[in-house]
């Protein structure tokens, strides 16, 4: 991991992009720098701009207002000079050939490649290299893609849902070869629905909502952003008193499930202190911080609640 400073220079760089379709803005006066060594998640809702963020990113798609720069160039220069790898969900892999041949293919395009034998190790592709990619399950494709993003020297590694249709095993090996790519300087951007992926891989996170940047920061920082901590506890009496429960102050949430309860509030200690006043007796008593997958609905839940 990487520690960056103001005075270094981006690896990318968008500067106020925005990208409509019609009415739709799909990324919306997004400003934002990723800095050598770093591993950044890109998080978001279903259409918040994150696979438009990555298409202009990588020079697929062209902003209709702000510039995107790549290494101090155009995203196509830089795709063309080697410095990116990209592992998309869109677009399917060439049928007719096996895993080695269009491994080889990619290593042969790539002005710096490594040798095929160790693109084709790193992926945890050799067993099915005389495979035919069209034979291939799912989570093997994903890692075949992988291969083609890593078959050379690139500065930046992007992908998108990366992990999809990965086994446990093949996912943790994955995200191995990952930190290894960033300790040695490599930038990684990975967009992904894993949640817990993100708050165990990522250096820094970034939230879209609407192609607006709502947070970004470490994981810690997005969770303490969401200014919520978690209440559990068991009642002993059987299922609680719901109407009561939700007219505990600064309640942000609330699920109960027999005698089980479970809260967010914007001030535990107060929310405790009105628990007791209740005259209930909680037992098994838990107070913890959000997770990321709890802060990140959180910060986009309110988020549509001021657009509304």
């Amino acid at each position: 991991m990487t520690t960056t400073t103001a005075a270094a220079v981006p690896v990318a760089a968008f500067d106020q992009v925005t990208k409509g379709y019609g009415d739709v803005r799909a990324v919306d006066g997004l400003t934002l720098g990723l800095y050598p060594g770093e591993t950044v998640a890109l998080l978001g809702p279903n259409g918040a701009g994150k696979s438009t963020t990555l298409d202009l990113l990588l020079g697929l798609k062209r902003p209709d207002q702000g510039s995107v720069r790549l290494f101090g160039t155009s995203p196509r220069e830089a795709i063309v000079a080697g410095k990116v790898g990209a592992m998309l969900q869109s677009g399917g892999l060439m049928d007719g050939v096996t895993v080695a041949e269009l491994v080889r293919l990619a290593c042969d395009l790539h002005p710096r490649p490594y040798p095929v034998a160790d693109v084709l190790a790193r992926a945890g592709v050799t067993q099915i290299a005389d495979r035919k990619v069209d034979k291939l399950s799912g989570g093997q494709s994903q890692r075949v893609r992988f291969a083609l993003a890593t078959a050379g020297d690139s500065s930046l590694i992007v992908l998108d849902e990366p992990t999809t249709g990965m086994d446990v095993s093949a996912r943790h090996a994955f995200w191995a070869t990952m930190r290894e790519q960033a300790e040695q300087g490599r930038t990684v951007l990975f967009a992904t629905h894993y949640l817990e992926e993100a708050d165990a891989i990522a250096d820094r996170v970034l939230v879209l909502h609407r192609g607006r940047l709502l947070a970004d920061g470490t994981a810690t920082e997005i969770k303490a952003k969401a200014g919520a901590r978690r209440i559990s506890f068991d009642l002993l009496d059987g299922a609680a008193d719901e109407t009561a429960l939700r007219a505990l102050p600064f309640l942000t949430a609330i699920d109960v499930s027999g005698p089980t309860v479970r809260i967010q509030s914007s001030d535990a200690d107060a929310t405790v202190h009105a628990l007791y006043g209740l005259g209930v007796y909680p037992r098994n008593l838990e107070v913890a911080g959000l997770g990321l997958e709890q802060a990140f609905v959180a910060i986009t839940t309110a988020e549509e609640a001021k657009s509304k």
